[in-house]
């Protein structure tokens, strides 16, 4: 927290700090709280291509398009692996910065912080086509426009997670300097929020069915419905991007993902099931119907308006460009920064390369066990909205 009361975007490690410590041989994911080895980059391609999640967990079913393309063999020969990483909100960037990862999936705040930092990352893959982020509320403490949170509290599970909410905030005409910020801890916060604690709550697609599973009956305002913002994308080291032995592994991983993301728009159930296979402990937690609706939830953030973009991976520039003039308004960025040099498009034509026809045969063919086939789609999509603030 800083002079101010407010937290800053980082994670209390100065990064010149950071770096001198793993100059020193200590191990990185000690000194961050997390579980990756660290590991020697290699020269030519990937040995295992690992990618490391934002959220300290990937025992969620966010991750579905990755499950669903390792079960049905769409990343073909390559080597891949995810990790939880710490649950500190900019581990994500910093370890692929330092090569103990090789592609980090932050949101469009963290990855500022990246670029403020010096951090030379590209975001190669724009997983969500609307902006993913919510704001939760105590069931009658919901409100209609983010401006009525001024003067109020609002948690996080991370204090990194502020470099989220503030530009949300300013883009929807609030002022971020007068939100207050609670760090309610990981996983727990919206058990705080629930207790009594706060006004209102960050939370995400997906994230939605997984609370309302666990019992936190909470009402929402949806980035999808209002937020102009972009969500979290894939980032990868500009010298791998630019590496053509990596570039064509990149390609071909990332056609995984985006077979992965087809599979589970064509059958949300199958996907969500492949997940609960991998990790039983989400379908005790939420279930088949709860899982399934987190899955389309998410879903529908990743996919968005398929008329208007290119393809899974796509970037909207205009969302971007937004983004970075907001945060370079609010102080958050002290430089301008020009989108196109830290944003590719150019693996959206390669990972899009594949032939849908199989993917859609695939999905509709996958065998349901008899209790995720009883789940009910068409009522999940009627009642897709039914706790959001109008």
């Amino acid at each position: 927290m800083n002079k101010s009361g407010k937290f800053s975007t980082g994670s209390g490690i100065d990064r010149r700090t950071f770096l001198q410590v793993t100059a020193a041989g200590a191990v990185v994911a000690t000194a961050l709280g997390g579980g990756l080895r660290p590991r020697l980059a290699h020269a030519a391609g990937y040995d295992t291509h690992t990618w490391i999640s934002p959220r300290g967990t990937l025992e969620v079913l966010d991750d579905y398009p990755y499950w669903v393309a390792a079960a049905m063999g769409y990343f073909g020969d390559l080597k891949t692996k995810l990790e939880p990483g710490p649950s500190d909100g900019t581990a994500t960037v910093k370890f692929v910065d330092l090569g103990q990862a090789d592609m980090g999936y932050p949101s469009p705040g963290v990855f500022s912080f990246a670029i403020a930092n010096g951090m030379d990352l590209v975001s190669v893959w724009h997983m969500g086509a609307y902006d993913v982020f919510d704001f939760a509320f105590r069931p009658g403490e919901g409100v209609k426009t983010l401006k009525e949170l001024e003067g109020k509290t609002v948690l996080l599970g991370s204090a990194a997670w502020q470099s989220i909410a503030d530009p949300m905030f300013a883009a929807a005409g609030a002022d971020p300097k007068k939100i207050k910020y609670l760090e309610g801890g990981w996983p727990q916060w919206g058990t705080v929020l629930a207790s009594g604690q706060g006004d209102a709550a960050l939370a995400w697609e997906g994230l939605r069915a997984d609370w309302t599973g666990k019992g936190l009956k909470f009402e929402y305002w949806l980035g999808v419905e209002h937020s102009a913002l972009p969500a979290n994308s894939f980032v990868a080291r500009r010298k791998d991007v630019e590496d053509p032995e990596k570039r064509k592994f990149l390609e071909q991983y990332l056609r995984g993902w985006a077979m992965g993301l087809e599979f589970g728009h064509v059958n949300p159930r199958a996907a969500t099931e492949i997940v609960f296979k991998q990790y039983p402990i989400v379908a005790k937690n939420l279930g088949p119907e709860l899982g399934t609706e987190s899955q389309m939830q998410l879903a529908n953030v990743f996919r968005g308006n398929m008329d208007k973009r290119a393809g899974w991976g796509d970037h909207d520039m205009a969302q971007w460009t937004l983004f970075f003039k907001t945060l370079k308004e609010i102080g958050q960025l002290s430089v301008e920064v020009d989108p196109a040099k830290v944003i590719t498009n150019d693996f959206v034509k390669p990972g899009n390369d594949f032939d849908k026809a199989k993917v859609k045969a695939d999905a509709d063919g996958y065998k349901l066990s008899a209790e995720m086939a009883a789940v009910d789609v068409e009522k999940i999509k009627a009642n897709f909205y039914a706790n959001v603030v109008r």
